[in-house]
């Protein structure tokens, strides 16, 4: 375990900052479960030091959440979730438990090539070390290596009304996207497999089997976790048992990274063409290209307006998510930087130019990435350690997840 965490102390040493689409929530392992036994007693005694250490206990997390390995990472990944995780890590309390997981069932809900998931597994394990997160201080580990995941999945689909699932949309989407659809009115049942209609059970899986209480998550993943709060409650309900905490959704501050070729869908690994997204491992000269192709428009000068102006909306937000690079790029100190701010300064001091904002993004880009990328590069190089890491998050993760299910398997009737 130490060369782990020698192996990855200069990862650290990065700081990179927050914006995420993470799954934040909060269980007790069995000893933190009486230790909140003991200091409830306790707070009756009406003792003041005693509550202080009563809400320390309560405010013990467990973070978790997932991302599909199909396909490299790109810069709507890593602002809507990735740079979070390491957010979250680096500002964990003694106590906290962070889980990220490599969700490889989700996967499936689309066709795949089994060869080139498989690599792609492994890819996003180095990805995931690459950004910063260290295997000692999180649980780092893949989805479909806990076969608890499944078993409470079934088990939920078991009790979630088909109605419920029936009102969930994002199917639509994804198989719009998959086709290069531009609208979700071409999608029609039909194309519809069971698997991809009730992957909201296995995601609301993933959250409860860790007894999540909270969940950051992006604006279009609330419906997913208000699921998750109603499947809770009727498994509390029909085992007459306060089991499952119900979820609570906190909106994470970074807004989504849309399509560079069509910024009215949100970039995506999934869509055919690849220019619509940067890819974490795009060098230099590819992040250029791809900036330079972005849709913009023909206005003169700069302003933040997602409604009418998309694409140059879009681009600001990048450029503010990269804060740190941007006193450098503009040559002096920012005072602000939201997307508005910039649009402002850029106004200011180089004309409004559209090509300036793309030359000032691209070269964000490329700095913000240069560090993952040289860590990326000599991960990859280091196979054995990836497989150290993994069997180490599999066999914390399922430790876990099985303290859960044999409590669940004893509610249901199948275990004793």
């Amino acid at each position: 375990m130490g060369a782990v965490k020698r192996s990855l102390g200069a990862v650290h040493k990065i700081g990179w900052i927050g914006g995420c689409q993470t799954t934040l929530v909060q269980t007790w392992s069995s000893s933190t479960s009486r230790a909140f036994s003991t200091s409830s007693r306790i707070q009756n005694s009406g003792d003041g030091a005693e509550k202080s250490n009563i809400a320390k206990v309560e405010r013990r997390r467990t973070i978790f959440s997932g991302i599909q390995p199909t396909g490299i990472p790109h810069l709507g990944n890593y602002f809507g979730a990735l740079q979070n995780w390491v957010q979250l890590q680096n500002d964990a309390m003694p106590g906290d438990n962070l889980i990220f997981s490599i969700v490889g069932l989700h996967a499936l809900t689309m066709p795949q090539d089994p060869k080139v998931l498989l690599r792609e597994r492994s890819e996003m394990m180095a990805t995931l070390l690459a950004i910063g997160l260290d295997p000692e201080r999180c649980t780092i580990f893949h989805q479909d290596q806990v076969s608890q995941h499944a078993e409470l999945a079934w088990i939920l689909n078991c009790i979630t009304p088909f109605g419920k699932l029936n009102r969930m949309t994002t199917w639509k989407s994804k198989i719009a996207t998959s086709r290069n659809s531009g609208s979700e009115s071409d999608v029609d049942e039909s194309q519809l497999s069971l698997g991809l209609f009730a992957y909201p059970v296995l995601q609301a899986a993933d959250i409860l089997l860790y007894k999540a209480t909270h969940v950051p998550v992006g604006e279009d993943q609330v419906q997913h976790l208000e699921l998750s709060r109603d499947i809770a409650d009727i498994f509390n309900r029909s085992y007459k048992k306060r089991f499952f905490p119900a979820p609570q959704h906190i909106i994470t501050p970074t807004k989504r990274v849309l399509s560079l070729r069509d910024p009215s869908q949100k970039m995506s690994k999934s869509a055919p063409n690849l220019n619509s997204r940067i890819l974490i491992t795009d060098t230099p000269e590819e992040v250029e290209s791809k900036i330079k192709r972005a849709v913009t428009d023909g206005e003169r000068t700069l302003n933040y307006d997602p409604i009418h102006r998309p694409g140059v909306s879009n681009l600001l937000s990048m450029l503010s998510a990269m804060a740190p690079t941007v006193p450098e790029l503009i040559g002096g100190v920012v005072e602000k930087q939201d997307p508005a701010s910039l649009a402002e300064l850029i106004n200011h001091r180089f004309g409004g130019s559209g090509s300036h904002l793309k030359k000032m993004v691209t070269e964000a880009i490329v700095e913000t990435l240069r560090p993952i990328q040289a860590e990326l590069g000599r991960l990859k190089s280091d196979p054995g350690h990836l497989d150290k890491c993994q069997e180490m998050g599999r066999s914390k993760a399922a430790e876990m997840a099985e303290s859960t299910m044999r409590q669940v398997r004893k509610l249901v009737g199948i275990s004793t």
